[in-house]
């Protein structure tokens, strides 16, 4: 018959490390002062002892979890699945630990997961908000004493620190490239839904900055503002949102393609979406760049090794992820108050997707 082996208490420890029970606590749950030499003869002492924190006791004592709550719309994109990394390693640096929920951009799921994390009693939440709309579950959870990040998307009218780019700046640029090479027909293709299209079905897409919890809006803004300055009136039709999985994508590059008067460009606004245009070009016969050129937004392994490769607007993914984990945790242990907006620098890498119009 097996015997189970007890496990040490902390008084074991602390009379292995020569210190104070009082100190081999606080060194062992991350809180109040100790010394470095202290800590590190308590930790060597743990080790060699076999001695594993309970977390409950933890808590009681510090008044936190160790956990983060983080919320994605779609791990599947490679954007957030390298965001997330980032954000783990954040809090992995620190001794914390991250709970994740996939959203699959639906506002009910949202709702349901803040619900859920905040009865486990994270610390704190890195969230990538569904619809600018829902201000109140937000809200909610920050007036409860939670702190927010909120990665890649703002919502007007919560107070939470932000993380992401410039998305205006970005597709403006992007879009110039393409008028630089002569393009004067150039599509829009990002995800989106019912409540979307109607929004960006407007004349001119008037007032499309305002869409502000997806990056969807600003994006927008940037590639109108920069057709309108080359003197060119926005299409609408030219501007798709028919859904954000790969599938989606070709289904609407195939519409736009078989317009009376079709893009010779497209700016895709992420990289699942550019694998939806490469997969209905081939399908239709058309050569990128001889037929139809092509940017995307993020720069996914697979861009450059393609063919051709895929000329895009690189985002710092990994780092707007650390950044958020790193803010999130500054709030849980006391740091600034502030609000803060974070902005990270993008990077144009130019392939060869893009080429002068024919």
């Amino acid at each position: 018959m097996s015997v189970r082996r007890s496990m040490p208490s902390i008084e074991a420890v602390a009379r292995e490390a020569g210190v104070s029970t009082a100190t081999a606590g606080r060194a062992l749950g991350g809180y109040g002062s100790v010394s470095g030499k202290s800590r590190e003869a308590v930790l060597a002492a743990a080790e060699r002892l076999g001695y594993r924190p309970n977390s409950l006791a933890r808590s009681m004592i510090t008044g936190l979890t160790h956990t983060l709550g983080v919320l994605v719309p779609d791990i599947e994109n490679p954007f957030f699945s390298r965001a997330l990394r980032g954000i783990a390693d954040a809090a992995h640096e620190r001794g914390w630990e991250v709970l994740l929920v996939n959203t699959d951009e639906d506002l009910s799921l949202e709702r349901k997961a803040l619900g859920v994390l905040t009865e486990r009693r994270v610390d704190g939440l890195v969230v990538a908000p569904t619809d600018a709309a829902d201000r109140d579950a937000l809200q909610g959870v920050i007036e409860a004493g939670i702190p927010v990040v909120l990665l890649d998307r703002r919502v007007p009218g919560v107070e939470a620190d932000t993380v992401g780019i410039d998305n205006r700046a970005a597709a403006r640029d992007a879009t110039e490239r393409l008028l630089a090479l002569g393009h004067r027909t150039i599509a829009l293709l990002t995800g989106g839904d019912e409540k979307l299209r109607p929004k960006l079905a407007r004349p001119g897409l008037r007032g499309v900055e305002r869409l502000a919890a997806t990056t969807v809006g600003a994006r927008a803004a940037g590639y109108r503002d920069a057709l309108l300055d080359a003197g060119i009136e926005p299409r609408p039709e030219l501007v798709s949102a028919e859904g954000f999985r790969r599938e989606d994508a070709a289904a609407a590059t195939t519409r736009l393609l078989g317009l009376d008067d079709p893009p010779t460009a497209i700016l895709a606004l992420d990289s699942l979406l550019a694998l939806g245009v490469l997969q209905a070009l081939r399908r239709l016969g058309l050569r990128c760049p001889a037929d139809v050129s092509l940017i995307a937004f993020d720069d996914a392994d697979w861009a450059e090794a393609i063919s051709p490769p895929l000329s895009v607007v690189a985002q710092p993914v990994y780092e707007l992820g650390k950044e958020a984990g790193r803010l999130l945790l500054d709030r849980v242990q006391g740091g600034d108050r502030r609000v803060t907006h974070r902005r990270l620098p993008t990077r144009f890498i130019e392939r060869e997707s893009a080429a002068p119009r024919a």
